[in-house]
């Protein structure tokens, strides 16, 4: 508390241009902070003695919401043992802010007289974002710390940066032309006589994604200009941000959860569509099929990579290798059962991508999605170099291994391994399908979706429901899992589960079946069960009636 003392007079001068504007609780989650959080950005910088990174955005949310969100050394979110802090120090009144900040420095061990080196500081396009980024500078530097304002840029850019610095540049350039560079030089590399010619039309979400794009052609077609024979790949943005708000009838949400077309767009048969949501670190690709709007939704996208990367990777007869694709309760069974029926092992984890990034570093390579769109590869760094050698040294491993191995070191570039990025995620689809020689159509025809439908119960506790630590089945109250399980059981590939909101009190219910009747009829009937069994509250569900 003592050590505290002399920051004390630069957050008292700092804080009443910053008040907070919301009389609530905050809860972390992955849409961040509005308050504080350029202290604890500062703290996390002095903790881990490295490059710390901040972006401003809301993500996919309306263009009237914003938070921050903290990037880790390693490009990775910020860790878990630090969501308590960032809770506490968001909660906190202007007159327990110092000591809020004395109780992590006492916690972390944390030396207050390390000079750490700048915390980048990115942003999205939302007119508030200007005004965060100042709060932000201001906590940064009341704890005598310093700052690199990046300006507007995509999430997935900010995290490749941090990486790239705390890696000695290994990873990469550590600027917003080095992450175009990277992605571009592995695309052309992989993409020369890839088949034909092909046009992707982009939804820009309105969003800083959608600004970027013209930095990413120009980087495309100067790399491409070094590749005989390269496949020319178009794209044409639309929802780039000129007219519409952001993510207003438009990005990856909307389309997910609508199952429609963004608006600014009329689908014609044979193009091949894909969004962006607001921050650019999700991605769905979409067509136009025989009935409807066809969605590739992240489930697609993870069996579509895995199964190419693994199969490559078998090729190369690497001893011991462990591959798995990492999915949630809300990927589609028929998604989990491909990959399966490949003898590919599939994880599952809580929702969150928190969880999804923690089950990845458990195998040698991981590929983990989340059905929207937000996902990644990744790859243990001492694979990494076994493959690197294995592509440099030809003569000893066979022209073909070497190929073979010098293509898988090149997806791996072609991934933005810190966090789930769209422009890398449409570079490695584009590649993977070039490479199949397969139409939005043939993809879409790997599997066809169990329908599925989703509810939530509002209930006075959600603390009350309990589940296990995949979250697919619930530990307490024990009358309601035999519920689920009752009512599940009447139909053949029928699944429900529920788990308790990380931010309100409400129950989130899902369920999937054969036909989406069953579906419907399922996800009512567990919700009364919920209702019933968990401490409902406000008006009860009406039964849909007893389903034959």
């Amino acid at each position: 508390r003592f050590e505290m003392e002399r920051f004390a007079k630069g957050i008292a001068l700092a804080a009443p241009h910053h008040p907070k504007k919301l009389d609530k609780h905050f809860d972390y989650g992955t849409a961040g902070f509005r308050d504080k959080m350029g202290l604890l950005a500062a703290l996390r910088a002095k903790s881990t003695k490295k490059e710390v990174g901040v972006v401003i955005t809301a993500s996919h949310n309306p263009v009237e919401d914003n938070g921050v969100k903290l990037i880790d050394p390693m490009g990775e979110m910020l860790a878990m043992e630090w969501e308590s802090h960032a809770r506490n120090l968001a909660n906190a009144k202007d007159d327990s802010i110092v000591g809020e900040l004395a109780k992590i420095v006492e916690k972390e061990s944390i030396d207050l007289n390390f000079d750490p080196p700048k915390i980048r500081i990115g942003m999205d396009t939302r007119p508030s974002s200007p005004e965060l980024s100042k709060a932000l500078q201001d906590g940064i530097l009341a704890l005598q710390c310093q700052f690199e304002n990046l300006g507007e840029m995509a999430t997935p850019q900010v995290h490749f940066i941090v990486r790239c610095l705390n890696t000695n540049c290994l990873y990469g350039q550590p600027t917003e032309s080095g992450y175009f560079k990277k992605l571009a030089k592995a695309f052309c590399s992989l993409n020369q006589s890839a088949g034909p010619d092909s046009i992707l039309y982009v939804d820009g979400a309105n969003g800083v994604g959608a600004k970027k794009l013209p930095l990413f052609q120009t980087s495309i077609a100067e790399a491409s200009a070094e590749v005989p024979n390269f496949s020319k790949f178009d794209i044409v943005a639309f929802n780039d941000g000129t007219q519409g708000k952001l993510n207003e009838r438009c990005g990856a949400d909307y389309v997910k959860t609508g199952q429609c077309p963004p608006e600014g767009i009329v689908m014609e048969p044979g193009k091949r569509y894909c969004s962006f949501d607001g921050d650019a670190d999700r991605i769905l690709f979409f067509f136009q099929n025989q009935k409807s709007c066809q969605i590739l939704d992240g489930d697609r996208i993870a069996c579509l990579l895995t199964d190419y990367i693994h199969e490559m990777l078998t090729y190369l007869e690497i001893e011991g290798l462990s591959i798995a694709a990492v999915m949630t309760g809300y990927s589609n069974g028929n998604a989990v059962n491909y990959l399966k029926k490949k003898n590919i092992r599939v994880e599952i984890v809580p929702t969150g991508v928190k969880h999804l990034k923690k089950k990845c570093t458990e195998f040698d390579v991981a590929i983990a999605y989340e059905a929207n769109g937000h996902g990644n590869m990744v790859v243990r760094e001492e694979v990494e170099r076994k493959i690197e050698m294995m592509a440099q040294e030809k003569e000893k491993w066979g022209s073909k291994k070497g190929e073979a191995a010098k293509m898988v070191k090149n997806l791996i570039d072609l991934t933005n391994q810190t966090v789930g990025d769209a422009i890398s995620n449409l570079l490695l689809v584009e590649t993977i399908l070039r490479k199949k020689n397969w139409s939005f159509d043939r993809w879409a025809q790997c599997y066809v979706d169990l329908p599925s439908k989703q509810e939530k119960v509002k209930v006075a506790d959600r603390g009350m429901v309990k589940t296990t630590w995949d979250e697919q089945r619930v530990t307490d109250p024990p009358s309601l899992q035999q519920k689920i399980d009752q009512l599940a059981g009447k139909h053949a590939n029928s699944r429900a589960f529920v788990r308790p909101s990380g931010t309100e009190d409400v129950v989130r219910v899902y369920a999937e079946a054969e036909t989406q009747a069953v579906a419907d009829w399922l996800a009512r009937e567990v919700r009364i069960a919920v209702y019933e069994l968990a401490g409902g509250e406000g008006e009860k569900p009406s039964s849909l009636g007893e389903f034959v």
